[in-house]
This record gives structure tokens, sequence and C-alpha cells, in this order.
């Protein structure tokens, strides 16, 4: 984007738009008629249930609508209620969470959960004050549950309902520098009478018209008042953010076997990422060192016995939010030492057949089929 276009920008974001009544009613009617013929129809807007809206907001955060559905389904036959989410253990919340990532996710949930049966009697708190102190929930999650739920005038501001407003304005800056702005601008737009359609069609816009890369701008409701439209600037705005190298990570992985047939897993801790889930053991490749050096290294570390490094198994890329890995797995053999969780939960030996029994990182879960497959990838 140019200077001399940036500064004849400039104002979206020094205040609000200055928008007449009839405007602002053309923008809020126009967008709902719109939802009433093309919104999406999604199990989650057939009830007016608190804690199953609040259960597909949580799954929805990072992830896509069309990979959260079976999970929802899923969740909701396992855990139908709030109490019953309440009082399960940890690891089968964590299996059914599998695969899905961002694992805090279902750890809040379910902490939350226990919050609410202790502190507001088994039923989802009406107020957004209340809302907001439960763990894993923050303001476009809550206002998307108060106003799904109860109808409550609360605004939201998504990943999608950020770009919306960001073309509605030709905001001039990437929407990390303008959150309050946006925030104020969702809270000004929401119809007061009808908050849970506005704010579901708000996102449906993002998500099937207004999308990142080719919007179908003749298909908006609101494109005779997107000043991104009227400048031909979609495809510039929202603006981008200079982003940094995404770190890159070489682990050893270890798959330990014992004389009778057993693999060796252990417990990550509590705290951190992936926390909860079992794994293979192995870390961080060091500088100079070997696969099989650094998998001795980290096993004796880690868990305190000696290995013998045997034959690769397979070799897995994985992407997560801030940084990627590569996995080298290899089978190994135990050959002293008892195995301690120095730096883990707990460790278990168990067959192939039992590893189903517990909630795995999706890049482990490879590592099971090739077990099961008994074929090598390079």
């Amino acid at each position: 984007m140019s200077a001399k276009l940036t500064l004849k920008l400039q104002n979206s974001i020094d205040r609000l738009p200055d928008w007449s009544s009839f405007v602002v009613s053309d923008l809020r009617q126009g967008l709902l008629d719109w939802y009433g013929q093309w919104g999406r129809d999604l199990p989650w807007r057939q009830t007016c249930d608190p804690y199953s809206i609040w259960v597909s907001e949580i799954m929805l955060q990072q992830t896509q609508v069309k990979t959260v559905i079976p999970y929802y389904d899923r969740w909701l036959t396992q855990f139908p209620t709030i109490a019953t989410l309440a009082a399960a253990d940890q690891q089968p919340v964590l299996k059914a969470w599998q695969g899905l990532g961002y694992y805090a996710r279902a750890r809040n949930l379910h902490r939350s959960a226990q919050v609410v049966m202790q502190h507001h009697g088994g039923r989802f708190p009406h107020n957004l004050e209340e809302v907001l102190k439960l763990p894993g929930i923050g303001r476009t999650t809550a206002g998307g549950i108060l106003s799904a739920a109860f109808n409550q005038p609360v605004a939201i501001l998504d990943g999608n309902v950020k770009r919306v407003l960001a073309r509605l304005v030709a905001l001039p800056t990437p929407v990390a520098q303008a959150s309050q702005h946006l925030w104020q601008l969702s809270a000004m737009l929401l119809a007061p009478d009808r908050p849970r359609d506005f704010n579901q069609a708000l996102m449906d816009l993002g998500a099937t018209v207004c999308t990142p890369r080719k919007p179908n701008c003749p298909a908006c409701p609101w494109q005779i008042h997107c000043q991104a439209a009227q400048l031909n600037l979609q495809s510039q705005i929202p603006m981008s953010e200079a982003c940094p190298p995404i770190p890159h990570k070489s682990i050893g992985v270890a798959v330990i076997w014992n004389g009778q047939g057993q693999v060796l897993i252990d417990q990550r801790p509590e705290a951190g990422l992936l926390g909860g889930l079992w794994e293979f053991p192995g870390g961080k490749v060091e500088p100079g060192e070997t696969i099989a050096e650094c998998i001795q290294r980290e096993i004796l570390e880690e868990l305190g016995i000696e290995v013998t490094v045997g034959e690769h198994l397979i070799t897995i890329d994985h992407a997560y939010s801030h940084f990627r890995v590569t996995l080298h797995v290899h089978h190994c053999q135990h050959m002293a030492g008892m195995p301690q969780p120095i730096a883990c939960q707990q460790v278990r030996w168990v067959s192939l057949d039992e590893l189903d029994s517990y909630p795995f990182p999706q890049a482990n879960v490879q590592i099971i089929q090739a077990l099961r497959s008994g074929s090598a990838k390079n």
C-alpha cells in the first residue's frame, strides 16, 4: 500500500466511522437478511444449551468447522453435560480431544466444568464478568457463548470478524495494532434486538464470502458500504505484519522395547505444550550430535536408563503454531536401569494393543501407525 494511500485512509483508525443511524441500520438488516438465506446450518446452532455452545466455541478456536463437527458430536455423546465432563478423569478428556491439537483447550474446558459445578451450581453463568473468569475463555469466546445461548448483546471479534471489519473501514494498519478500535466497531454494529443471529452472521460472512483470498464481493451484503471494495483493496486488507522465521527443531525419538515385547511411553508434565499427553520419549538433537547419540543421552537424562539404538522406524515432519519439528524415530532396546519419571509425570511399559487407551499427540499417532504396519518410512 502506498504512503499516499495510507495517509488517505488514516482517519479510519483514528475514530469510529461517522455513519448515520440509517447506514448502521442498513448494515445490520442487510447482514441479517443475507444470513437468513445463506447462513450455515451447523449442529451447535440447533440448540440454546450453553454447554453445547461452549464446547463448540472452544473447539472452533483455531480449528476449521469441517474438522470440528465429528469431534463435537462424539464429545457430546461421551460428555453430554457439564456434570459428566467435570466428573471425568483428565485422560479420557484428552483422548476424546486427540487430533484436534492445542490441547490446553481441552484441559481448560475440563477445569472450567469443575469450576462451574463448584461455584455456579452446575449452571453456566449468564454474566460476562463471571464467564471471563473461567479458564480458557476470552472476550470473543464469552461473547459467542452469551449471544448464542442467551441472546445477550455481547460483541465478538474472532479472526473472521477482524477481517470483515478491517475491510469494511479499509483499516490502514494490521489488525493486531487496532484491536480496541475493532472491538468498538463490532459493538457499534451489533444488532441489539438480534445479537445471536447477528454475531453468527458476521462469522459466516467472513468464513464464506469475505475470505482471506479472493473474497466474493458481489455476494456480500455490505459491498456498497465496504471501503476496501470501493478502493479495490480487498487483497491488501487486512494488512499483514512481518513474521519472523519459524524455528525448526530436530528431535530424536526412541521406541524402547523390553524383553516382554512391550514399549515404554511417558506422560508429559501437566503444564506446557501437550501437557498430560503420552509420548514416546526423546529430545532435541544438540549441535554436533548424531541421532543415536541424542537418543541415548536424552533417555538417560529423562528416564535414567540405558538403551541401544537400533534401526530407523520413521521420520515425521510436524508443524505447531510457532515452530516446526522433525522427529527421527528409532527402535531401541532397553539395556539397564529402572525407568524413572525424571522429566515427566509417569512412565509405563505397554503392549502395542494398549496404546489405543492413551491420548497421544498427533505426530506420535503416526509412530503408532508405523509400528503396527511394520513398515519403515524415510
